[in-house]
Formats: C-alpha cells, sequence, structure tokens
C-alpha cells in the first residue's frame, strides 16, 4: 500500500486535473444540445438577419440547432445582459456589433461592463455607411459640404435613426473632426430618416449602405462619400470621407460573443467554423448582398476592434452629449 501521504499528494493532482479534462471533453462533445443566438434587435433588422444567416450555417456545421431568439429592448442591451449572465457554457450566443460599444457609454448604469464580461468569438461583416444628401442640396463633394457647412452655421439638419445609433454617432464624428455645426433631427429608425431626407426635410443622413444603395444608383439620393476607411467595391467610384478629413472612419459592424469564461476550446471552435463560413462563396455573396466585406480573423482580432470602437465611441458619444431615447 502506498503511504497515506504519496496517495493523497496523487489523488489531489488528479482532481485539479479534473476541470482541465471536463472542459477538453466538453468542447469536444460541443454542441450537445441546441444553441440560443440572443439578438437584441427585432426580427428583420440587419443583426437578425446576419444571425439567421451564421445560425444555418453553424447548425449544417456542427449537427445541432442553433436557435435565434430576438430579445428586443433597451437599444440591445436586455439581450446582453441576458447573456452575460447565461452559464458560460456555450449555449447562449450574442450578436456583438457597433450598438454594443456605443452603448457602453451612452448608458450611464448597465448591470453588465460589455467589454470585460463578453468574450469575443469572431467577426462576421463590416458595413460601410454613406454621406447621402438631397440631390438638390448645393454641395457635391466632401469639401464642398464643409465649406457650405461652415458658410451656413446650424442650417443642415442631419437625420438619424435616433440618439446614440450608428447613424447618428457616425455624424458626430465628422462634426468633430471637420468642425461643422449641423443641428442632429433624431428619427425612430431608419426608414422615416430616409423618408424625409428624400422629401427634402432633411439635408444629410449618415446611412448603412444597404438601406439606401438603390435611392443612390437611381439619383435620387447623392453619395458624397463613404466613411470606411477603403472605397466600397460597390460603389467604387465613390471616394472616403477620409480623403478629406484625415483619420475619419466609421462602420457598421456585427460579430459573435459568449459569456466571459467560456472555454476556450468552444470559442476557437466556433471562431474556426464562421471563418469557413466566411470564406465560402454563397454566404460571402450573401453577405455583400446586405453591402458588407466580412470580418474574418481570430478571437483576439475580434476582441481588439471591439476594445478600440468602444474607445472611440465613448469619446465621440462623450462629445455630443447624446442620451438614450
Amino acid at each position: 500500500m502506498k503511504p497515506p501521504r504519496r496517495r493523497f499528494l496523487r489523488l489531489a493532482a488528479g482532481a485539479a486535473a479534473l476541470p482541465a479534462v471536463s472542459r477538453i471533453a466538453q468542447a469536444q462533445v460541443y454542441p450537445a444540445r441546441p444553441v440560443r443566438i440572443v439578438v437584441g434587435f427585432p426580427a428583420g433588422g440587419p443583426a437578425d438577419i446576419i444571425a439567421r444567416l451564421i445560425s444555418q450555417w453553424l447548425s449544417e456545421r456542427l449537427g445541432q440547432q442553433f436557435v435565434v431568439d430576438n430579445r428586443p429592448g433597451a437599444g440591445g442591451n436586455s439581450a446582453t445582459e441576458a447573456v452575460t449572465r447565461a452559464p458560460a457554457d456555450g449555449y447562449a450566443l450574442l450578436p456583438v456589433g457597433s450598438p454594443n460599444a456605443i452603448n457602453a457609454t451612452l448608458y450611464e448604469k448597465l448591470n453588465f461592463n460589455f467589454v470585460r464580461d463578453i468574450a469575443p468569438i469572431a467577426g462576421i461583416i463590416r458595413e460601410p455607411l454613406f454621406i447621402e444628401v438631397h440631390p438638390l442640396f448645393p454641395a457635391k463633394t466632401v469639401p464642398e459640404f464643409i465649406a457650405y457647412a461652415k458658410a451656413n452655421p446650424g442650417k443642415i439638419n442631419m437625420a438619424s435613426a435616433g440618439n446614440g445609433t450608428s447613424t447618428h454617432v457616425a455624424g458626430e464624428l465628422f462634426k468633430m473632426m471637420s468642425g461643422i455645426n449641423m443641428v442632429h433631427v433624431p428619427y425612430r429608425g431608419g426608414a422615416p430618416a430616409l423618408t424625409d431626407l428624400l422629401g427634402g426635410q432633411v439635408q444629410v443622413f449618415f446611412a448603412p449602405m444597404s438601406f439606401s444603395i438603390e435611392y443612390i444608383r437611381t439619383g435620387k439620393l447623392r453619395a458624397l462619400a463613404v466613411t470606411t476607411a477603403t472605397r466600397s467595391e460597390t460603389l467604387p467610384d465613390t471616394p472616403t470621407v477620409s480623403d478629406f478629413v484625415p483619420g475619419y472612419e466609421a462602420s457598421f459592424w456585427h460579430g459573435l460573443g459568449a459569456p466571459k469564461g467560456t472555454p476556450a476550446e468552444i470559442v476557437d471552435k466556433l471562431n474556426k467554423e464562421i471563418n469557413a463560413g466566411l470564406a465560402d462563396p454563397k454566404m460571402k455573396s450573401r453577405l455583400a448582398d446586405l453591402g458588407g466585406a466580412v470580418l474574418a480573423g481570430s478571437p483576439a482580432d475580434f476582441g481588439r476592434l471591439i476594445a478600440d470602437e468602444t474607445e472611440k465611441w465613448g469619446k465621440v458619444v462623450k462629445f455630443s452629449g447624446a442620451k438614450p431615447d
């Protein structure tokens, strides 16, 4: 018989190794039951559409249902809080995007810390916005727009889909970096904002490409510039804002996250499968139809994007004094 102390140390070492072995085994069989993707916005919106594309892909690749669970409320915060409180076992996932990065500063009291409490899994898509004006607006370029705004301070009405939305803070960033003054006119969603831009009631709208591309193509709206750092493949002749305002960049991006503490093996498995989807021609085509470019990379890459965007939009929210609707 082994001495009691030696036997105790052997058992203790074995017990200490059990959690690691258990996590690896869990990841190997993951997913063993349906997985929820908790979307913080109503069905039919960009976040919901992208979540359903990814859920279908993951269901087919991993042999279990990835079910979209829409929980709209508080600008997406209700879904985020639900996922941060869920077990960190990979069975509750969160579509992560620009609204989360903005909300971290826009809302003063949240029951979670977005950057700390959500583990990044993978980026999915980055969608540009366009600076769009009515065709009768006198400015046809970004320099002309800035000159007109400086000559007519407070006389340009800037539409947005609501306080603190990507369409709002993109405009506020432009104001901050170009030194102009525009009057913010928030709407309850992008559709009424676009309607009033088409009707000439407002003069400019920083709109997602998927939302208004057909109006640009038919000449009902004029795109002055794209807000991403590089030109859009869809409208390659349209310059970037940064061509005239160095360093400017704004985009509408989406990815996937999980509760903090989710085993790295599960995160890596999901990341691998999502990146495989982003390389699939059919998936790339579907995402291109939404007006965006794939945002492939590692969990660490996506984590850096989240941290950088949260810091950037935090400064813009403070500059603008934006408050949630």
